[in-house]
């Protein structure tokens, strides 16, 4: 009876804990678009700075995409993913912080 109840508890644990890293990239991604916006929207981002921006969220969005084709995001291309989302986190406050704007 243990046993069953502890591989029960195992198997929900790894179950879980992929969704939610793949939720939390959607979620970073959702949020990475909200501050882009934002940034727009304040006139503290430039055309360019925007243009360029919006290309990087698109090709994580491929990346997800790629990731997702074979029927199972690995935990090597999770951590791709989690890097360049990173990476474009930093630009976009570089952007946003850069004195330049719109005006």
């Amino acid at each position: 009876m243990k046993t069953k109840l502890l591989v029960t508890a195992i198997v929900l644990g790894a179950f879980f804990s992929t969704a939610s890293a793949q939720q939390t990239i959607k979620q970073k991604g959702r949020h990475e678009r909200h501050r882009i916006a934002q940034g727009v929207k304040s006139g503290e981002l430039t055309k360019a700075e925007t243009k360029n921006l919006v290309k990087g969220q698109k090709e994580i969005h491929q990346d997800v995409k790629e990731a997702k084709a074979d029927g199972k995001v690995t935990k090597a291309e999770r951590k791709d993913i989690r890097q360049d989302q990173r990476q474009e986190s930093r630009k976009i406050y570089r952007k946003k912080h850069n004195g330049r704007d719109r005006n």
